[in-house]
C-alpha cells in the first residue's frame, strides 16, 4: 500500500476547531513534525480537509 509523508507547515491558530481536532487525528501536535500514515480514503480525507496547513509528500 501507497505511504504519505504529511508536515505541518503552517500554524494551527486561527483555526477552527474541527481542523485543530484534525491535525490532532493525524497525528501532528506542533509546527514542522512529521508523520507517515498509509494512503487510505480516510486518510486522504483528513489530510484534504487540511490541505492548507500541511505539506504531503509520496512515499514508497
Amino acid at each position: 500500500m501507497t505511504k504519505i509523508l504529511v508536515k505541518q507547515v503552517k500554524s494551527q491558530i486561527n483555526c477552527p476547531l474541527t481542523q485543530k481536532k484534525t491535525l490532532v487525528a493525524l497525528g501532528l501536535k506542533r509546527l514542522g513534525q512529521s508523520v507517515e500514515h498509509d494512503a487510505n480514503p480516510a486518510i486522504l480525507g483528513m489530510v484534504n480537509k487540511v490541505q492548507h496547513l500541511v505539506s504531503v509528500v509520496e512515499t514508497k
